[in-house]
């Protein structure tokens, strides 16, 4: 009888046994809260379907959104301003006993920037100044307690900051670095607002109507804010859709908040 071999080893089963790599961390669960809901429907498009967001509700006014937190129990709620009933300011008291609250809207007034975050807002984004990307990692920072304000609600703070500072000082601006950035107020962005607006080359007049459109106004109260006729408003609306490529108020919204 031949005597009996050892039984042969393949490399593999010599290979150290690793533990398996960790799964990945559930998307963040969003509340998005805005009367708009061409920008509802963009915020939730970009940001549902991703590895690391979901959105779980939308809501149309502050008591919507209370109501919609308090079912869902979100991780974050993004919150517009502006909105009919109760407003976003008014019901930002009530939002962040629930979830860490990131204002996102179109209002970057000194006054509401400033009571947004004494009432205990994580952040504060103005649309057309940031990338999905850029706001992703805002809702993922606010998360952990890291600040967010864009270029626009900064200077707004900013400018509020030396108004209130004695006359024989000369404020300095403030140096945020990355490695001091999670202690500072916030995290400057790059100003992408400029930037990805001045692609659709409206005019002064042509982008202040455009803004005036995207909060929800008629030619009607358009004319009366800016001191103009209706028809005038209905001609720079023409050359505003010509330059965004868009046949609908609702597509030309989307274009210039960037949800496209």
């Amino acid at each position: 009888m031949r005597p009996s071999q050892p039984p042969r080893h393949s490399h593999s089963d010599l290979r150290p046994e690793f533990p398996p790599p960790a799964p990945a961390p559930p998307p963040l669960r969003l509340l998005v809260a805005d009367d708009n809901p061409v920008v509802r429907a963009g915020l939730t498009a970009l940001l549902t379907g991703r590895p690391d967001t979901t959105v779980v509700a939308e809501a149309g006014d502050g008591r919507e959104a209370y109501e919609a937190a308090v079912q869902h129990r979100p991780d974050v709620i993004l919150l517009d301003v502006r909105m009919p009933g109760v407003d976003g300011i008014s019901a930002l008291p009530h939002l962040v006993g629930l979830a860490p609250v990131m204002m996102l809207t179109y209002s970057h007034e000194t006054e509401t920037v400033r009571e947004a975050l004494r009432l205990g807002a994580g952040g504060y984004l103005v649309h057309g100044e940031f990338t999905t990307e850029q706001l992703v990692r805002a809702v993922r920072d606010v998360r952990e307690g890291r600040p967010h304000v864009t270029p626009g609600a900064a200077k707004a703070l900013l400018l509020d900051l030396r108004r209130d500072a004695p006359a024989h000082t000369t404020p300095q601006p403030p140096v945020v670095s990355e490695d001091s950035a999670p202690s500072t107020l916030s995290h400057m962005q790059p100003s992408m607002g400029q930037s990805f607006r001045s692609r659709f080359r409206l005019s002064t007049r042509e982008a202040e109507i455009m803004d005036l459109i995207a909060s929800g106004m008629t030619n009607q109260q358009i004319a009366a804010a800016c001191f103009i006729s209706e028809k005038t408003v209905k001609n720079h609306i023409n050359r505003i859709f010509a330059k965004l490529h868009s046949t609908t108020r609702s597509q030309a919204t989307a274009k210039w908040l960037g949800v496209a």
